[in-house]
């Protein structure tokens, strides 16, 4: 797959663009980029900023950290994947994160904006985790029943979310991502049929 077709490159060149007309307005006026690209409630309010938050970042090591780990995680996962599937995921989850973080900091407190593509990259590495043959080898052995298995992928998430514990950090997005990919790992639900067959027929 040439770099102009890689959806990981692509994601990569949303995050510049986007970035960059933050940038720009940033200049003209602060208050319209907050309400143009941060989540924050009601997010029925303003529905453009469910996707747009997704993209945008608060600077440029912002920018940079998720940028390194989407490269990481995305240029694996794209290899079985469609393009689209690839995109519709990573948005989807990324909102899902954004907007579980927005809700549960509202029921415990005061909700603040949140932005940036950590959720949607904790759930790439949540798919990349539970996705492979070798978690499919591993719970295979153990047999765990659906409980079992819900407390599994809660365990892990939990202990992934710990790992970027730090002040300012949105913990229950990056929980969120990463539940959302090992539930999608295990499901399988990026990969396309042709690959899903060519490995079944490799496993034979």
């Amino acid at each position: 797959m040439g770099l102009s077709r890689s959806p990981t490159v692509q994601t990569l060149a949303i995050f510049c663009v986007v970035f960059a007309l933050q940038s720009a307005i940033r200049l003209v006026s602060l208050p319209l980029a907050v309400s143009l690209f941060t989540l924050a409630p009601p997010v029925t309010v303003r529905p453009w900023s469910l996707p747009l938050s997704v993209y945008a970042h608060a600077n440029l090591a912002h920018l940079f950290s998720n940028a390194i780990a989407l490269l990481f995680a995305g240029l694996l996962i794209e290899r079985v994947t469609t393009t689209m599937r690839f995109h519709a995921y990573f948005l989807t989850v990324g909102i899902l994160a954004g907007v579980s973080q927005v809700w549960i900091d509202g029921l415990v407190g005061s909700a603040r904006p949140v932005l940036g593509a950590s959720g949607a990259v904790f759930g790439l590495f949540g798919y990349l985790l539970a996705g492979n043959p070798m978690a499919d080898a591993v719970l295979g052995k153990l047999r765990l029943s659906r409980r079992g298995q819900i407390v599994v992928v809660l365990a892990l998430a939990f202990l992934a979310t710990l790992t970027t514990a730090a002040p300012g950090v949105a913990l229950i997005a990056h929980f969120t991502g990463f539940a959302v990919g090992l539930i999608a790992g295990r499901l399988h639900i990026l990969r396309v049929e042709t690959q899903a067959t060519s490995n079944d027929r490799a496993v034979q």
